[in-house]
């Protein structure tokens, strides 16, 4: 049992050492180079067969290296949110799929993601950021809704086709809010019949273009920060408790050191 248990320990460090984890990221790279190759029919015709080789000998590996995880850790595996993530990517790849479903095999690209120390904080930011995107989400859906309404009863007699309707006028809106084509395809039309459209136009930008999408990057950008600072208040409780236990041992040490000068003193004393 001891050896089993130091097997799987050893197999544990080894699958998720720095060297091991290149490897499979470098792997995961050529895997999509692979891919990218076999949407070319040239690229087909003259190496299709080694392209498909390849794929499925890399999937192979990415299969042995999930078992080798299960293996060694067992029911540590699924408590790691990555780990499963890892596992449900390979799992999606090894589903037999022909026609348009083949294009799954890309999924295992997003592997990268767990792998890169740096990927792996931004979504982990993303994550922790959804409770206030959401928030800002739901404003956002307000101040559509209101401007939908309000688009639809001012412009969609004469403009039916951008504001005839609620989802017409909402998605007008939220062609106008990306700025794609906002003036010349919607705004001044629209002005050439009501000159004074401008004072509902403008006050839309404002609102949703430079104030609410510039909320979704400061809640983001907050999230990260705050990331960061936890990261770094850790690595210092950290620092501080292995101070801590040094300064501990040194007291003893010392302790054990005054107490042994003492007993050599007296026995001197009672030697002479």
């Amino acid at each position: 049992m001891n050896q089993q248990w130091s097997l799987r320990a050893r197999l544990g460090e080894w699958i998720e050492s720095e060297r091991v984890q290149r490897i499979i990221v470098a792997l995961i790279i050529i895997n999509a180079l692979c891919l990218g190759l076999e949407t070319s029919a040239r690229a087909m015709e003259v190496a299709g067969g080694l392209l498909k080789f390849l794929d499925r000998l890399l999937l192979s590996v990415f299969v042995a290296e999930i078992l080798v995880k299960l293996f060694a850790f067992r029911g540590q595996f699924f408590r790691n949110p990555w780990n499963v993530f890892d596992f449900t990517v390979v799992s999606i790849a090894l589903i037999p799929a022909s026609g348009p479903l083949s294009v799954l095999r890309v999924l295992r690209l997003l592997r990268l993601i767990s792998l890169v120390p740096r990927l792996r904080f931004v979504v982990e930011s993303l994550l922790r950021a959804i409770p206030g995107i959401a928030s800002i989400a739901g404003l956002l859906l307000i101040v559509f809704y209101v401007s939908g309404v309000m688009a639809t009863g001012l412009f969609g007699a004469q403009f039916p086709e951008w504001f005839g309707g609620l989802g017409e006028s909402m998605y007008s809106l939220f062609q106008i809010m990306t700025l794609e084509s906002w003036s010349m395809g919607i705004a001044r039309p629209v002005m050439a019949v009501y000159p004074w459209a401008w004072a509902f136009f403008v006050p839309f930008i404002l609102i949703a273009t430079f104030t609410m999408l510039n909320l979704f990057i400061a809640i983001i950008v907050s999230t990260m920060q705050s990331i960061v600072e936890e990261q770094k208040e850790r690595e210092t409780a950290e620092i501080g408790a292995v101070v801590h236990d040094e300064h501990r041992d040194l007291n003893r040490s010392l302790a054990a050191l005054r107490n042994e000068l003492q007993a050599l003193r007296e026995a001197v004393e009672r030697s002479s």
